[in-house]
């Protein structure tokens, strides 16, 4: 594997690790309610998938097995983002 692609896959675990971790300072800010709790906990579940997926993948032994991981990343970045939009 050459040095950008290591550089890369670096720099987009990190990226993800980070917005894992803003997102549970998020929801530990979140008011005390019902509804702050549901929504809160989803989208925690959500960004913290986002990276474990994303390092799973980048462990991925085939380029097929990378396409399907990272397809699991895309998902669940997508549902973070509405999630986020709609609270």
């Amino acid at each position: 594997m050459d040095i950008e692609k290591i550089d890369f896959i670096n720099e987009i675990k990190n990226r993800t690790k980070n917005v894992a971790l803003r997102v549970i300072k998020l929801q530990a800010k979140m008011p005390n309610n019902q509804i702050s709790w549901i929504i809160g906990k989803q989208i925690l579940r959500s960004a913290t998938s986002v990276a474990a997926n994303y390092c799973a993948a980048s462990r991925a032994r085939s380029g097929r097995d990378f396409y399907s991981k990272l397809s699991i990343v895309i998902e669940e970045t997508d549902e973070n983002n509405v999630l986020v939009r709609t609270y």
